[in-house]
């Protein structure tokens, strides 16, 4: 009888045996799911510091016109990176442009430069026109602006031209109103003299800016979130 109990419980198995695994792949189940649980800050997932500007890259793409049109030395760039400083008195915007850039040298000798807002309509060109360099031109008549049928127009106070075309939500002059931090961080400190808007592209009435998510993908405009009623200390910025 104890041979033939012996033979049976060869024969099944060992249920102690079986269960091992199990419990191997429920402890590395449960560590996995700790180890998830630790890297978790009240709720939130770690994220790079150096991708951050994914995050609060919110500005909508632009082109910056710099040189002088009068002269046929001007140049057109695209930038992602951007900010309002200042309401007013003066109004100011910051933007970065540094000496990797070919405009960098026009925009330090003259100080002044148009910042132009395209609409969404003209995204994959402004997008060939960022992977583009003046220095890459040379000998090229007109440069960029030619290659990319972008149209040049005087402007009224700068030497630099306005940018034009159906598809462009407006155009902002600019001068240069400090410098103090383009050595280290090439942020420039500008001062908007002049604006033009484009009425048949105001901005949520035809006009749809596009905005870098820092990655290669964009989000355009969408839904307008009127919370006008709710602003109540920031009244004398609305219409």
């Amino acid at each position: 009888m104890g041979r033939k109990r012996n033979i049976q419980e060869e024969e099944q198995g060992d249920p102690s045996s079986s269960a091992v695994p199990e419990k191997k792949n429920k402890a590395a189940s449960q560590s996995q799911s700790q180890d998830e649980s630790a890297s978790l800050h009240h709720g939130f997932e770690p994220y790079p510091p150096s991708k951050v500007y994914r995050l609060v890259e919110p500005g909508p793409v632009l082109l910056v016109t710099t040189g002088s049109l009068a002269d046929a030395t001007h140049n057109v760039m695209t930038i992602g990176f951007h900010m309002v400083l200042q309401h007013e008195a003066p109004p100011l915007l910051g933007v970065s442009l540094g000496p990797w850039d070919a405009s960098f040298a026009a925009l330090k000798k003259k100080r002044e430069c148009v910042l132009a807002v395209p609409s969404v309509e003209m995204a994959p060109l402004v997008v060939d026109v960022g992977n583009c360099s003046a220095d890459d031109l040379d000998g090229e008549e007109a440069g960029k602006w030619q290659r990319f049928g972008l149209q040049a127009l005087p402007a009224a106070t700068v030497e630099a031209p306005l940018v034009g075309g159906p598809d462009v939500i407006a155009n902002i002059e600019c001068v240069v109103e400090d410098t103090k931090m383009v050595s280290k961080y090439s942020m420039w400190v500008l001062k908007p003299v002049r604006a033009w808007i484009n009425p048949d592209k105001k901005p949520g009435e035809g006009g749809r800016m596009f905005h870098h998510r820092g990655d290669g993908t964009f989000v355009v405009d969408g839904e307008v979130l009127d919370l006008k009623d709710r602003m109540v200390k920031w009244q004398e910025f609305q219409d």
